[in-house]
């Protein structure tokens, strides 16, 4: 049975009692309307989906990161991209329905993909609500990957952070510099897991390949 780490009905109380006390009305109509349209979703590793946006709302509250905008952001970064909602059904102001229509990502007519990520990620950096959200949504993301992703999506997720994540990480703290700590935090913990999870791709590898050669000497 797998071990369950975070509990969403915990993460989901402490949640609103944070924000109901300091005030942030946005969180509150996020975090009741992302648990209902999630409801029945499940992760790549199994755990519910709510897991995912609870546990980067928890996240950035204990790194500092506290502006209402922001946690519902968070929150409902994937509804309108996995729930089939439109941004103008979001419950909450315009600042945080920008950042999630930002963030859900889209192949334009005429696009490669390939042109699709730099204007997405461009684009990112222009909310400070969707640019936040992104990073500690990599940064949950690349620590749940080794459990769900099959080798060669764990090598091309580990190719976008480095030549995607990593960049806006560096843009993110010149653009926000109020916001320097938690990005250092996030920064640290986004390149050990992605180079930690590498070097072990890339042993494995070179162990494959030795015991191979072994076979055909």
């Amino acid at each position: 049975m797998k071990r369950t780490m975070f509990y969403p009905d915990k993460m989901y109380t402490y949640i609103r009692g944070y924000a109901s006390g300091a005030g942030m009305t946005q969180t509150l109509k996020a975090l009741s309307f992302a648990r209902d349209k999630h409801e029945g979703q499940i992760r790549k590793g199994g755990e519910p989906y709510i897991v995912h946006p609870l546990t980067m709302a928890c996240n950035a509250l204990s790194i500092g990161i506290k502006e209402d905008d922001i946690i519902a952001t968070i929150l409902l970064h994937d509804v309108c991209e996995d729930c089939n909602i439109r941004f103008e059904e979001l419950p909450v102001n315009e600042t945080v329905r920008r950042g999630v229509t930002l963030l859900t990502f889209r192949v334009m007519e005429g696009e490669t993909k390939e042109i699709a990520k730099n204007r997405y990620y461009n684009e990112i950096l222009e909310s400070r609500e969707a640019a936040i959200t992104k990073l500690i949504d990599r940064c949950h993301n690349v620590s749940c990957m080794a459990g769900a992703f099959s080798k060669e999506k764990l090598k091309a997720y580990i190719e976008e952070t480095r030549q995607y994540v990593l960049p806006l990480l560096r843009k993110v703290k010149q653009r926000y510099p109020d916001k320097a700590d938690a990005l250092f935090v996030l920064k640290y913990h986004i390149v050990s897991v992605v180079d930690s999870i590498d070097a072990t791709i890339q042993i494995y590898e070179d162990s494959a390949g030795w015991k191979d050669s072994k076979k055909m000497s």
